[in-house]
């Protein structure tokens, strides 16, 4: 299934044939979707100097929650009886909108943190409410678009979906893919009488989510607080957090929350900007001409060939935890957890090839004066996502060598 099939699914079908097989190709849009937001967060993360600021803290816990939501996605599609497809994910950035036309005029970057960027975060969890007119005209303007698509479509095939869970998690392990757990609120689909709660198999699909909804937006009541869990921010309002340079805050009153009183929930406690390593843009080749340019005008340099091995091994790095994701729900399930582990220790791993190896690069002055040649264009691009005035360091391209 490709992204261009499962999304024209959604957008041109009508309610009455939104059957089992659309539902099972939008969560793979969602798992496709989940996933495109991690390099961009943690680029921006990673960019970030020392470590144990707020600004910091806030943003890991964003790309913790996508991480969930986006096994939460993949658990769901695997107790359908589908197979979630996640070993040769690859977003093309940098570009406009997630995977499958999803927030057509956001523009996606693989950048350090910045006001510009923090303002894509903010268009990318906003709620539909706070968008501006044009975009709520988009066909698909905000990420709980599809989840509420999906969330009605399930609800109207209840009967079948019922009955596809429990042939699913009745069957012998291996037969179907699998669902992984974890503590930190991977949420497994059970049968009912293997539920805590004694909950309803359809219910528990419904929650999962009303979880991914309210993580990202907030809840349903207007506001900025994911409150069915642990009464948190959101990750719109904790991008709006590191923006407004504030924490949110509850305002006593009937003052509503819009695009116009929005900066009067964020005068809570002060959140000071942190120092950020200014590295360059990804432009849409992963450096290749910059490091071209870099070899011609300074063939001997060893700084190049530690780079170059340094960016190389970051991207070995990111697609070996993509095979172990993919095989975590794909493979045997035996395997999984071995794989879970895997995985988290190279999430581990990158963080410290990308700060502690890549980042530590200066792009030399005379290729950032050059890049309107290198790059004519996307000279606009990395000029608005990187300080050309100071010393440009370079940093990670995710590029996954599966795609």
């Amino acid at each position: 299934m490709s992204k261009t099939t499962s999304i024209n699914a959604y957008l041109s079908s009508s309610v009455e044939n939104r059957d089992l097989d659309w539902i099972k190709d939008v969560l793979q849009s969602a798992v496709e979707l989940e996933h495109a937001t991690l390099p961009l967060y943690l680029s921006t993360m990673f960019s970030l100097e020392v470590q144990n600021y707020t600004t910091y803290n806030l943003i890991r816990s964003v790309v913790m929650e996508e991480m969930v939501h986006m096994a939460i996605s993949c658990n769901i599609l695997s107790a359908l009886g589908g197979k979630p497809s996640i070993k040769n994910l690859s977003p093309q950035l940098p570009g406009k909108g997630l995977p499958g036309g999803a927030e057509p005029d956001l523009e996606v970057v693989l950048a350090r943190l910045s006001i510009p960027q923090l303002k894509n975060f903010m268009r990318l969890e906003s709620p539909t409410y706070l968008l501006p007119e044009e975009f709520k005209k988009e066909e698909y303007p905000s990420i709980g678009t599809i989840y509420g698509g999906l969330k009605e479509a399930i609800t109207q095939n209840a009967d079948e979906v019922r009955e596809t869970v429990r042939k699913v998690l009745s069957a012998p392990a291996d037969t179907y893919s699998n669902q992984v757990g974890d503590n930190i609120g991977f949420t497994t689909i059970q049968l009912k009488e293997d539920h805590p709660d004694n909950t309803d198999e359809v219910d528990q699909l419904i929650n999962g989510i009303n979880e991914i909804i309210e993580q990202g937006e907030g809840s349903d009541t207007g506001d900025l607080w994911a409150e069915s869990f642990e009464d948190e921010e959101s990750h719109y309002a904790r991008f709006g957090e590191i923006y407004y340079g504030a924490r949110l805050q509850k305002l006593e009153g009937d003052i509503k929350l819009s695009r116009e009183t929005e900066p009067e929930f964020f005068k809570g406690h002060k959140i000071s900007w942190p120092v950020v390593t200014n590295t360059l843009a990804i432009p849409s080749d992963g450096y290749k001409a910059l490091l071209k340019s870099y070899s011609e005008s300074d063939p001997n340099n060893k700084d190049l060939k530690a780079l170059s091995d340094a960016l190389d091994g970051f991207d070995e790095t990111y697609t070996g935890i993509m095979n172990d994701l993919d095989a975590m729900w794909n493979g045997p399930a035996a395997e999984s957890w071995p794989k879970f582990g895997a995985a988290v220790g190279a999430m581990m791993e990158m963080r410290v090839k990308s700060c502690f190896y890549i980042m530590r690069y200066e792009v030399p002055k005379k290729l950032v004066e050059d890049l309107s040649t290198i790059y004519p264009n996307e000279y606009d691009l990395l000029s608005r996502y990187t300080d050309l005035s100071t010393p440009v360091f370079f940093g990670p391209r995710f590029i996954n060598n599966n795609a």
